[in-house]
């Protein structure tokens, strides 16, 4: 578990480096169209304090999306005291909780450390669940706490983000770029290449960042309560649930512990997590380790 704990650090800073790379492959290559380099220079600058925002708001964004609602005790019992054992068990800060009103079952985690955390869950989630299930879900994301696996999480979150508003801005380059009224030849093509391949690379570092992670929550969790049957029992409930949720984001797809989506032949290709079925064949089969 540390050793995750220490690659998920390691990954958190290369992610935000190969951000920032990409970010300065993109100002350079419009200084060179326009002939001007002090682009490089200030996408640079927007790029880190774009990475900084991202750092500490993109929590906040992920809970806004979702539009989940804080909870304390009094709000729901049940759920509050589930999450509160498990901290406690686990020696981890009290993570902050939120219900999400939506009959779909999920849930996630997010936030950048264990001290700034955040765990939700939908209402469809609560109403189908037992208790054993719903320590088993709520320890998977606990597991996401503990293992750092948030702080990679928010980083890919605001990376996803960013790739999408450059491909948008790319594609209005190659359009209205340029003071004469024919678009530039070279920034039209690039733009077009990067509307098409921007969407791709995003969806394939969600999915290299979440399937493996999503495999060691589910062992985190089961280890964290010594009953791997409860977390594949809720895990079998979750994929017989083919309903997607009503608030849809592929950003912060990766985020939830089962795909928010209804995803087709092709979405199964970059499917954010990995075959519900593996997921509980492998609970299964470490009971022995228990």
């Amino acid at each position: 578990m540390y050793s995750a704990i220490a690659r998920n650090k390691r990954n958190t800073v290369f992610i935000v480096l190969l951000f920032l790379v990409i970010i300065g492959g993109l100002g350079l290559l419009a200084s060179y169209i326009y002939g001007n380099w002090s682009i490089v220079v200030i996408t640079l600058v927007v790029a880190t304090a774009y990475a900084l925002v991202q750092y500490f708001l993109a929590a906040g964004q992920a809970v806004a999306l979702s539009g989940a609602r804080q909870i304390s005790f009094q709000d729901d019992p049940r759920l509050w005291r589930t999450v509160e054992n498990l901290s406690i068990t686990t020696g981890t800060p009290m993570p902050k909780v939120y219900v999400i009103d939506d009959p779909a079952p999920n849930a996630f985690a997010t936030g950048r450390d264990p001290e700034h955390a955040i765990v939700a869950a939908t209402t469809g989630l609560l109403a189908i669940m037992d208790d054993a299930e719903l320590e088993g879900v709520m320890a998977h994301e606990m597991g996401h706490v503990r293992n750092y696996d948030i702080r990679v999480s928010l980083i890919v979150f605001g990376l996803v983000v960013a790739v999408g508003m450059i491909a948008d801005l790319l594609l209005r380059m190659a359009f209205f770029g340029g003071r004469d009224r024919n678009a530039n030849p070279v920034v039209l093509i690039f733009g077009l290449v990067a509307m098409i391949v921007a969407p791709i690379a995003a969806a394939a570092v969600q999915a290299a960042v979440s399937r493996e992670r999503e495999y060691l929550a589910d062992a985190t969790g089961a280890l964290t309560t010594r009953h791997p049957e409860a977390l594949a029992s809720a895990l079998h409930k979750l994929g017989t649930y083919r309903t997607p949720m009503r608030r849809q984001n592929t950003s912060m797809s990766h985020l939830w512990i089962a795909d928010p989506l209804k995803p087709g032949v092709i979405d199964r290709i970059f499917s954010t997590h990995p075959p519900i079925p593996d997921r509980i064949r492998r609970l299964l089969d470490s009971r022995d380790r228990f």
